[in-house]
């Protein structure tokens, strides 16, 4: 009897109750909503994080946040781009009217029959051939009583290479800068990023940590610096080349206006060497 009220209540001790039992499978089996509305969540967290992350790599963001030195690059740089493109409109206006004054003004001499005849009609005129007529005739007035030729077309040719090399250093201004910002703005740029990354690198063994989410921004800032490089010395290069072939024709045309009035020059002094003869004649 008294074995059989033993095994009794070891098998009563074994069996939990049924409340137990059904607070214990509430505990450990969630639901299914409970597991939709985690997901949700999470998925809404990761959501929210790429959101930030991609409004924080914007170049203005990456801008604000570089070091002071990488923002000095890229303000620097920034600012020679604006320089290049001011020298690219001012150039082009300055040549393009170049041009057409230098055009009417050739025109002008080759209808006057003297250079004294000429010289009134550019009374107006702003080119280089103006300098031309007024050097040739100042020469004519300072060369009086001397029979030859050949020292004043020499002397003539001489003030026509003075103002021909005048006029070439006047319309190659800003140039140089063009050259300069094509030659140097990439270095400058890459000196940028090296400096962003060396920043990167620096935080990485201060976070002790290689992370991409971490090192990303930092080298994104050093190669926004490379970028804006690039981006002031492409367009300085193209517009150098271009100006310097614009250039190259403009004072091509200068030297055939310099040609243009040498030979009317010539001509005066034939002129002015046959009007004696033919009185002697008479």
């Amino acid at each position: 009897m008294f074995a059989v009220l033993c095994q009794a209540s070891g098998a009563l001790a074994q069996q939990p109750t049924a409340p137990a039992a059904q607070i214990q499978g509430q505990t450990m089996t969630p639901t299914a909503a409970d597991v939709v509305r985690e997901s949700g969540s999470s998925a809404s967290t990761v959501a929210k994080s790429v959101t930030v992350g991609l409004r924080e790599l914007s170049p203005w963001s990456m801008f604000v946040s570089a070091s002071l030195i990488v923002q000095a690059i890229m303000a620097g740089l920034a600012f020679a781009s604006f320089v290049t493109w001011t020298i690219f409109v001012a150039k082009f206006i300055e040549l393009f009217i170049a041009k057409r004054r230098l055009g009417a003004a050739v025109s002008a001499i080759a209808g006057a029959r003297t250079l004294s005849e000429a010289s009134p009609k550019l009374s107006s005129d702003r080119s280089v051939v103006r300098p031309f007529v007024v050097a040739a005739i100042e020469e004519i007035r300072l060369s009086p009583g001397l029979d030859s030729d050949v020292g004043i077309k020499e002397r003539v040719a001489s003030s026509f290479s003075e103002i021909t090399k005048s006029e070439a250093r006047r319309v190659r201004f800003g140039m140089g800068i063009l050259a300069t910002i094509g030659a140097t703005a990439p270095f400058v740029g890459l000196f940028g990023t090296v400096w962003g990354i060396m920043n990167s690198f620096i935080g990485i063994s201060k976070l002790q940590t290689t992370n991409l989410a971490v090192v990303a921004p930092g080298i994104a800032e050093a190669l926004l610096a490379t970028a804006i490089g690039l981006f002031a010395a492409i367009p300085a290069v193209i517009i150098y080349n271009h100006f310097s072939r614009v250039t190259k024709g403009y004072l091509d045309l200068v030297g055939r206006a310099a040609g243009t009035v040498a030979r009317q020059l010539s001509r005066d002094l034939d002129r002015m060497h046959s009007a004696p003869m033919r009185r002697a004649a008479e």
